[in-house]
């Protein structure tokens, strides 16, 4: 292969790198969705931002990006807490009902034996359970926020990979990208500013050794005030 060659393949090979390393997808992902908004197309919104928000504007611009934030996928571990929370709840069952059974059955008792001692008695029974009720509570508290919190990544995740039901996908592993980019949307001379929170997912099902590349998506859209 001559110099001539070599040095336009070369040339081609930098000019891809160099395209690679200045990519920028909130350009594009952002120039669909206010294009999306022109057009009043509902549905490409939706299936591009997981709460969609109507902006009017004759014009805008992105005037701040964020560095992108590489992190390890949080659906695994948000799962492997739902899982544990929830066994630490249904442990608690047990002791519970049994706190419950012993009061009724002291207060039954107290319909006949009204002694100070017995009065002491089912006093204490009830401090008891009271306690070891708000304990449940608390406990159920914490397993339905840590299971709506997996079920809201879920969706999240499946979202971005757009590959419809993924029945193994609390356990695929990989990387979520993510960014924050500020836009200013000009209508009739005034500019609103407005947060756009963004993200990627590229995670891997290593028994099956299989990749999934989702795509760009909005998680979420703030007027900046």
């Amino acid at each position: 292969m001559g110099r001539k060659c070599l040095f336009a393949v070369g040339a081609v090979a930098f000019l891809l790198t160099l395209t690679s390393c200045t990519h920028k997808p909130e350009e594009s992902l952002l120039k669909s969705y206010f294009h999306a908004i022109v057009l009043n197309d509902v549905t490409t919104l939706s299936s591009m931002a997981i709460e969609p928000m109507m902006i009017e504007s004759d014009s805008w611009k992105i005037t701040a990006v964020t560095e992108e934030k590489v992190e390890a996928a949080f659906l695994p571990e948000l799962n492997k807490t739902e899982l544990e929370l929830k066994k630490r709840m249904e442990d608690h069952i047990g002791p519970t009902l049994d706190a419950k059974d012993q009061l009724d059955a002291a207060q039954d008792e107290l319909k006949y034996n009204r002694s100070p001692a017995m009065r002491k008695k089912v006093e204490d029974l009830k401090t008891a359970y009271d306690a070891i009720f708000e304990e449940h509570k608390q406990f159920q508290k914490n397993y339905n926020e840590a299971k709506a919190a997996a079920a809201q990544e879920e969706e999240i995740t499946k979202f971005s990979l757009g590959a419809g039901d993924i029945p193994n996908a609390r356990s695929l592993s990989g990387d979520v990208h993510s960014k924050q980019v500020e836009v200013e949307a000009v209508k009739e001379g005034q500019g609103k500013s407005y947060r756009f929170y963004i993200r990627q997912y590229v995670l891997k099902d290593v028994e099956a050794e299989a990749n999934f590349r989702g795509r760009w998506i909005i998680i979420r859209i703030e007027p900046i005030l």
